[in-house]
């Protein structure tokens, strides 16, 4: 988003230099601070944005007297949800930094409805200490049923701090009448807009200095009905006019009369090369001094005097409709009625000129590297070929960019004939497709593309013949794609692999691609073996195509696998290589590459592993400091995850549930399986700490029984029973509890051996180690721990072990003296040992939370803060973690949401961060308690 042309839509304009005082207007405005949505719903030409550019300029009662505007300008290609949303997030974490980010990030993703992701938002919004206000710009051009859906619920649950102000041309389809009846919409309309005649005076004589007579006004204020687009008209027109009065008494007529009457005055009275000047720009939507080069003949650019730039200033001096974008009025716009003149003008006097003009500016913008502006330009002018050449020259780089919805659109826009003879041009609009989830017509493209490649290529039409000999293995890769979205994960194997068999040399994505298409499918049939091998394979592949983002993804995934084939080592390497990758390839611009974030976490969970637990915390502690813009959708989850599991490790039950019920409700997926979900892991802690009524409850809730088929995909879930029961047997003596887990550990055991699945075969022997020795048979307990230890030796897995520590004890010793000279089995007892120390210090200490499986030697002292939160500041901290927004926090501790709104500043300022969801996670890191009652 750092492109300079999408930069301006962020901008709020410059206030007009001739602006005439209205304290009506102002007085009605201030009166918007009673109302949460202000819409100024008029016709073109009335001075809305002129209007709130100046009122949010101004200070003191304005909302930049008080607190940030975040302004969008928005354009027809913001009617797709996506691109709209995107400039809002972008605009409201600006203007309040760190309300946005997350969204964002989620919205990105594609990966979650827009009220999941407009929710973060609102409540990041709902306990800011300050207001703002979000301004949209032209709305009309960006309503559509999907924005308005959006802005629907974004109406439903505005928080007191956000004011949204709505400048349209025609009322929006929101719920109006619903926000009139509550008394929550201030409207300023056409009729509120119109110039009385004392404005008129003032405008045209004061400011001005026409001196017209009082007749004069009356009548310009009766002909132009107090339009403001006509009055600007007209004051260019009487410039330099000995015959004022005759002038104003030779037109009359409706409104669109008037402005064509006046526009035509203005444009006769210019010099005839402002007016060239003018009609050649006004194809552009935005202006600058080297565009306006490029789009004119060079003979027009002759002279500093005649040069773009100066020729906006030219302009912009002249008040002739320039509207400045940025403060150093370097980008302009034409105002919008004045723009739509220019190009009647144009077509009705050079028509042959237009193509000519949007050519000229799909070159600049295609040198600038602004692809999106070039691409709409050749379609503009007609130049379809051109769109067509310029798509499939970019198009490679835009799905490194993540910028398939471009292509999307464009497959859309592009007719059929277009793509006849472009088998480059069709696979690359299919990609476009896939990767928006648009999969209807897909199969049809396909096909079109699959004839097209039977053809001699001397008929095709590529812009690069290289990337024709890429097209068959693409064609495989989609298909493939296809299968898998339809159940098959077979064909999906079958036509990836047959992609990776024709693709050429060299052609690392196709083969990256295909073979991580084929790993996910294996991954969906439970076979993770298979899947492992192709995820190696697209890794390397994905590299050399410059896909880093797509390595990162494919990396967490791999190291799963790695982790439940009892491949720690392989693991571990996984992530590190990963963020090595990250590190060495931030993007231009950017501080990190999004996914960082992730291998930290990644890393994390490798060392706790291995029980090395300060490690670990150190691991979430630098991923958390990265913050969203470092982070994959995903990160949210599986760093509370993590967390849950070193609080768990200290002995603090409570907060690992807490942490655990966040991951809950902040859980996004992504297209790999979900095969450890977080209920499953919480269940872990309830049976750890007693709550076996709550952990019966979950196995009943989610469906998992002793008698279930088993499969990989639930593996982790029946594990989890089988530990509810062995806590049961432990706390009640029940021995159809205890027969039940000797049962199920063994249906478990040899599916999981079946599978290859040796991290799983080492948590499920150190289960039947504790659960032989509760039945007294120490001969079986003794070879199950053994077969753990050896598989286990290997890679150096520890807290697999640290888990059943009170258990394993005397297991553990027997085992050190028929294998005296292990060091591995050494270091095992010891760090048992030491986690039942850390037990035994937890129940001296009077702990409330009941001992845990999983405790183990405290981690390293916490740092503390030096200004300390106050009660009432830990009681609102506690909330912050909850779903709740600003206002039900506020009734939760019965206060006001003024207080709220103080507290949280404080709560910001004390742990050094500027959001929610980075405050609960900086408590987390500090010990802080955040158990929220509410939920």
């Amino acid at each position: 988003m750092a492109d300079p042309l999408v930069e301006t839509k962020l901008l709020q304009p410059s206030p007009r230099r001739d602006v005439v005082a209205r304290p009506r207007l102002a007085d009605m405005l201030e009166r918007a601070s009673g109302s949460p949505v202000t819409l100024v719903s008029a016709p073109a030409g009335f001075g809305k944005t002129s209007l709130l550019a100046a009122w949010m300029s101004t200070g003191g009662d304005s909302p930049a007297g008080e607190h940030p505007v975040a302004w969008v300008s928005l354009d027809g290609q913001d009617r797709q949800a996506t691109s709209f949303w995107s400039y809002v997030l972008l605009a409201l974490d600006r203007a309040v930094p760190g309300s946005g980010a997350a969204a964002l990030t989620l919205l990105r993703s594609g990966q979650a409805p827009v009220e999941a992701v407009l929710a973060g938002v609102v409540n990041e919004l709902s306990v800011q200490s300050g207001d703002v206000t979000l301004v949209l710009d032209d709305y009309h051009l960006a309503d559509s049923v999907d924005v308005a859906a959006g802005m629907t619920f974004l109406l439903d649950h505005m928080p007191p701090q956000l004011r949204l102000v709505i400048s349209t041309r025609a009322d929006p389809a929101l719920p109006l009448p619903r926000l009139r009846a509550r008394g929550e919409l201030l409207e300023v309309r056409a009729s509120d807009l119109r110039f009385t005649g004392d404005e008129v005076a003032s405008y045209l004589n004061d400011l001005h200095g026409f001196g017209l007579t009082v007749a004069d006004i009356a009548s310009l204020e009766t002909r132009t009905e107090g339009w403001v687009a006509a009055l600007q008209l007209a004051a260019i027109s009487l410039r330099d006019r000995d015959d004022q009065s005759a002038f104003i008494a030779g037109f009359a007529g409706d409104d669109r009369f008037v402005v064509d009457y006046l526009a035509d005055e203005v444009l006769s009275r210019q010099p005839d090369d402002v007016r060239r000047f003018l009609l050649d720009t006004s194809i552009l939507a935005r202006l600058t001094g080297p565009l306006c080069d490029a789009v004119r003949p060079p003979s027009e650019n002759a002279g500093d005097a005649r040069s773009g730039k100066a020729m906006l200033e030219r302009l912009d001096r002249a008040n002739l409709f320039l509207v400045p974008l940025d403060g150093r009025r370097t980008w302009y716009r034409y105002h919008h009625l004045f723009g739509d003149v220019l190009q009647s003008h144009l077509l009705e006097e050079r028509p042959g000129d237009v193509p000519e003009l949007h050519r000229r500016a799909a070159d600049w913008y295609a040198a600038a590297g602004q692809v999106e502006a070039a691409v709409s330009h050749a379609l503009e002018g007609d130049d379809l070929e051109r769109a067509a050449n310029l798509i499939e020259s970019s198009f490679r780089a835009l799905g490194r960019e993540r910028r398939e919805d471009l292509l999307s659109r464009w497959a859309h826009r592009l007719p059929d004939d277009v793509l006849r003879e472009r088998p480059v041009l069709a696979i690359a609009l299919i990609g476009g497709l896939m990767a928006s989830n648009q999969f209807d017509g897909v199969d049809r493209r396909l096909d079109h593309v699959e004839k097209l490649l039977t053809k001699p290529a001397a008929d095709l039409v590529v812009v690069d013949p290289d990337e024709l000999a890429r097209v068959p293995a693409e064609v495989e890769m989609y298909r493939a794609a296809l299968a898998l979205l339809g159940g098959d994960p077979p064909d999906a194997i079958a036509r990836a692999q047959h992609a990776i068999d024709v693709a050429v040399d060299g052609d690392d994505l196709a083969v990256g691609a295909a073979a991580a298409l084929s790993g996910l499918a294996s991954w969906s049939t439970g076979d993770i073996t298979a899947a492992h091998a192709s995820y190696a394979r697209a890794i390397p592949a994905l590299t050399r195509a410059g896909h880093i983002a797509d390595v990162l993804g494919c990396s967490i995934a791999m190291a799963d696998m790695e982790l439940r084939l009892g491949r720690l080592r392989d693991a571990e390497q996984t992530f590190a290589h990963a963020l090595g990758l990250a590190e060495a390839n931030t993007p231009p611009g950017a501080s990190v590459m999004r996914g960082t974030a992730d291998m930290l976490v990644g890393l994390s969970r490798m060392a706790w592993y291995r029980n090395d637990l300060v490690a670990s915390a150190e691991h979430l502690r630098r991923s958390d400091e990265l913050g969203e813009a470092a982070s994959l959708p995903q990160n949210p989850y599986r760093w509370r995850v993590g967390m849950a599991r070193l609080r768990a490790a200290e002995g603090d039950l409570a907060a690992a549930l807490e942490l655990l019920d966040e991951a809950d409700r902040v859980y996004v997926g992504d297209y790999s399986p979900n095969v450890q979900p977080v209920h499953a892991s919480r269940a872990r802690v309830l049976a750890a700490s007693g709550d076996l009524v709550g952990a019966r409850a979950w196995a009943r809730d989610h469906g998992v029984a002793v008698d279930d088929e088993l499969s990989y995909f639930r593996e982790y879930e029946h594990i989890t029973l089988a530990r509810v029961l062995l806590a049961e047997h432990a706390a009640t003596g029940s021995s159809e509890s205890l027969d039940a887990a000797v049962a199920l550990l063994g249906r478990l055991l040899a599916a999981a051996t079946d599978g290859g699945r040796v991290g799983s075969v080492i948590e499920l022997e150190v289960l039947r180690a504790t659960a032989y020795d509760a039945t007294g048979d120490r001969g079986a307990a003794l070879e199950a721990l053994r077969h753990a230890v050896d598989l286990a030796e290997t890679d150096g897995w520890v807290r697999v072990f640290v888990d059943a520590a009170s258990a394993l004890t005397p297991l553990l010793r027997e085992l050190v003296t028929t294998q005296p000279r292990s060091g591995y089995v050494h270091e095992l007892l010891d760090a048992v040992m030491a986690s039942n120390a850390a037990t035994d210090v937890t129940r001296g200490a009077g702990s409330e939370t009941a001992p845990s499986p999983e405790s183990a030697a405290p981690l390293e002292p916490r740092v503390g803060l030096v200004d300390p939160l106050s009660d009432r500041e830990l009681d609102v901290l506690r909330l912050l973690g909850s779903d709740l927004d600003g206002p039900a926090i506020a009734r939760q501790l019965v206060v006001s949401l003024n207080t709220v709104r103080t507290h949280t500043k404080h709560i910001y300022t004390k742990l050094g961060v500027n959001n929610r969801r980075a405050a609960i996670s900086r408590a987390h890191q500090l010990g802080l308690p955040t158990r929220s009652g509410a939920r």
